[in-house]
């Protein structure tokens, strides 16, 4: 049986969609889980279901293999994302709302230690991961495209700003969990992932003190 879509990148969540993305939570962190425990070369299908407290055919409705498993837990907290963006207030600016919708879905994010820490590394840098990864991130950005495109009302197929503020984002959390997984001794992620979305909004500002409002020559500020 062929996977099921995954997480749609539509911004707003009902109690089905919120349900079905606790399901594949679950099996998303029961697959981390087991590989890093055992190996992911050590670690089936059959094996992750029986954790997760479902059958291989529920799991197969969710995913089309393992891997796909082990990268939902991204992929879902970028869908999250997206519904908590676009239930922020209307009147709230676009970057705070942005800010404090990523920042709420890192809260529970536990700091991996000793060998836990080691044989996350191993799961998720392995190059059995690395051409899932590439997709999870595709996805990732998506969501947050289409999140950005209904707060902003704009025409994400036509408009760039929604993707661009997407992938800026998604570039910014990345290098924040990269920093995360090598940081000595080990800290906690939500700091960090505040500290990029920083950076990267000053990054904004500082390059608008470039661009003149009414045209002509940029100048610097």
């Amino acid at each position: 049986m062929n996977a099921g879509p995954a997480p749609q990148p539509a911004t707003r969540l009902g109690l089905r969609e919120r349900k079905k993305l606790a399901t594949r939570r679950e099996i998303g962190f029961a697959a981390i889980r087991l590989a890093v425990q055992h190996g992911l070369e050590n670690v089936t299908v059959e094996d992750i279901a029986a954790a997760a407290n479902v059958s291989p055919r529920t799991f197969s409705n969710y995913f089309a293999s393992k891997l796909e498993a082990i990268s939902a837990v991204g992929l879902d907290r970028a869908a999250l994302i997206g519904a908590t963006l676009c239930e922020r207030p209307a009147d709230e600016p676009l970057w705070d709302a942005i800010t404090a919708a990523v920042l709420e879905h890192y809260e529970t994010a536990l700091t991996p230690r000793g060998a836990w820490r080691e044989g996350m590394r191993r799961v998720l840098l392995s190059p059995a991961m690395r051409g899932e990864y590439l997709k999870t991130t595709a996805a990732i950005q998506r969501a947050l495209t289409a999140a950005i495109a209904e707060r902003t009302g704009l025409d994400a197929g036509r408009d760039m700003l929604p993707v661009v503020l997407a992938g800026a984002v998604t570039t910014a959390s990345q290098q924040a969990t990269r920093r995360w997984f090598d940081a000595d001794p080990p800290v906690e992620l939500r700091p960090l992932i505040r500290e990029a979305l920083d950076q990267l909004a000053l990054a904004f500002t500082d390059a608008a003190r470039w661009i003149q409002p009414s045209g002509g020559e940029a100048q610097p500020g």
